[in-house]
């Protein structure tokens, strides 16, 4: 069988494939406490499902405009408008099933085989995927420890060349956990500025900011014109499955969008949309306390996992997600490296985690270990995985 040699190009999402082997184990009996998947455990909200099921009942059914139906598209541009600070209008909108396409969409649009697209490292590895599989050259931005899993800007400065065409952002982080601040945007959007360079936002976790406000690049002079803003409602909205997500861009390349979506998968599924303008417009307190759990489940972790002889554990800004640093075990463990550890736990713990190497080839001189888990799971799951962690590896 012959495939066509991209696809050698093209990475995946290791959670999926480390979901998969979870549910074999527990298909065989096993108990297993999973921090691998990032996903919300709470269902939608109530009044977003009644407003699916109501779209289903009335017929909406059917093809909707590549771009999104209009009415979700203001819905969507006063948010932002009104989270954002910035001034958007319904064709400055694309409406895709689930955030990833735009990830797909704007690397698609705006880079050439040969450019090349700084991004976050560790992060979201479909970044790095969709850069390579385009025949683009991916530059790992080191996300580090000490400050918080921001960046070195003078680091980022050095590694913009006469070919690099974007920088790609997130914030709050996946996988760390970490929260740029207002002075990294700034710095960021300086440096975009002055070398014309495309930002792509990853804010699907804005609403999840425990400790001050969210900040977003766009917000800043100049930027909304060279910005395209990745938002959604998996996250904040526990949808997951509805396959909803969004793109604010400048009016021009969201012509190019739409194109890539009729294209691809023609549109967003109609009634899915008109749920989303129920997420959007009605009552926010089942997300709200969503969040709220969140919260005081990231202290939880990060207490217990800091507890642990071999870890510690930085306090994340935002997410659902902790990066604790394991270097001490690993060692202790006679293990080569997280990847290790991460198969260490499941068999040995029956406790699912994701290694550091699941998000981006170790950066140059990265020495230390780390494991990503999500701790989007109840207070007793978290307490009951940690503890397993504990006694696997201070045995």
């Amino acid at each position: 069988m012959q495939i066509a040699k991209r696809m050698n190009l093209l990475g995946t999402e290791t959670a999926f494939e480390v979901l998969a082997e979870v549910n074999k184990l527990k298909a065989t009996g096993k108990d297993v406490v999973s921090f691998a998947i990032g996903e919300p455990d709470f269902d939608t909200p109530s009044n977003i499902i009644k407003a699916g099921v109501k779209a289903l009942q009335e017929g909406y059914t059917h093809y909707g405009p590549s771009a999104g139906i209009l009415p979700l598209q203001e819905s969507i541009a006063r948010y932002i408008s009104h989270t954002r600070g910035i001034p958007v209008n319904a064709e400055e909108v694309v409406v895709t099933p689930g955030a990833k396409p735009i990830i797909f969409y704007s690397i698609l649009a705006c880079i050439n085989e040969g450019d090349e697209v700084i991004y976050p490292n560790p992060g979201f590895p479909i970044y790095e995927s969709v850069i390579n599989f385009v025949g683009a050259k991916a530059v790992p931005l080191p996300l580090l420890e000490e400050k918080d899993f921001s960046f070195d800007i003078n680091m980022l400065r050095d590694k913009i060349t006469e070919k690099t065409r974007m920088i790609i952002i997130n914030s709050p982080q996946n996988p760390t956990g970490g929260v740029l601040t207002e002075q990294d945007l700034k710095e960021i959007a300086k440096l975009a500025q002055q070398n014309n360079l495309w930002v792509l936002s990853d804010e699907i976790y804005n609403h999840m900011v425990y400790d001050g406000e969210f900040s977003s690049i766009v917000s800043l002079p100049g930027m909304k014109e060279r910005t395209i803003l990745l938002d959604g409602f998996s996250k904040t909205y526990a949808m997951t499955g509805w396959r909803l997500g969004f793109g604010v861009m400048n009016s021009e390349l969201a012509t190019h969008f739409a194109r890539l979506e009729t294209n691809s998968v023609s549109c967003t599924a109609t009634f899915t949309q008109l749920a989303g303008i129920e997420a959007l417009e009605g009552p926010q307190e089942e997300s709200q306390a969503m969040v709220r759990e969140f919260k005081s489940r990231r202290d939880i972790i990060v207490e217990a996992l800091n507890d642990i002889d071999g870890i510690s554990c930085k306090k994340p800004g935002g997410a659902f997600y902790v990066f604790p640093n394991v270097t001490e075990v690993c060692r202790r463990l006679n293990l080569s490296d997280s990847k290790e550890l991460q198969q260490y736990l499941l068999y040995e713990a029956d406790v699912a985690v994701l290694a550091r190497t699941c998000f981006g080839r170790k950066n140059q001189e990265e020495d230390q270990e780390y494991i990503r888990l999500s701790y989007a799971t109840s207070r007793e799951n978290i307490r009951e995985g940690v503890r397993r962690i504990k006694e696997a590896v201070e045995k």
